[in-house]
């Protein structure tokens, strides 16, 4: 990896709790990554536009309200018509069963509850570049 890795951190749609993603954030943060923190209750579009303007390398999504595969899905779409390739790496309360349907709509990784925050880390890092293994 060359240069600074900037990463936009968000919870999208209406879950309110943030705590883990500050975590992370803040683990990101301490790690040299510029994190841009859009924080909770963003529309997806939002985030898009977002990291497009940004120029992130990669987005942290942080869902605990069951509605991840409707958000995800319309921030993938989103980042599809700005012709923006950003990896994606989702966390939170996400079902076994629904993990799979996240990686098939385009998500890079998925980060389940109960990952050590230092790993969550390494996860999104490792989604700008496959090379880097922090664990």
């Amino acid at each position: 990896m060359s240069g600074r890795v900037r990463v936009l951190a968000t919870k999208l749609g209406l879950d309110g709790h943030d705590r883990g993603l500050r975590l992370i954030a803040h683990e990101l943060r301490d790690s040299g990554v510029e994190v841009i923190f859009l924080g909770v209750a963003t529309r997806p579009e939002e985030a898009a536009r977002a990291a497009v303007d940004e120029d992130v390398d990669a987005i942290a999504v942080s869902l605990l309200s069951g509605s991840h595969l409707a958000h995800v899905g319309k921030l993938l779409a989103t980042l599809k018509t700005f012709d923006a390739d950003i990896p994606v790496v989702c966390g939170g309360l996400i079902p076994e069963r629904d993990v799979q349907a996240l990686l098939d709509l385009g998500v890079h990784s998925v980060c389940p509850v109960g990952v050590p925050v230092r790993r969550a880390g390494a996860m999104i890092l490792e989604a700008v570049d496959p090379a880097v293994s922090r664990s």
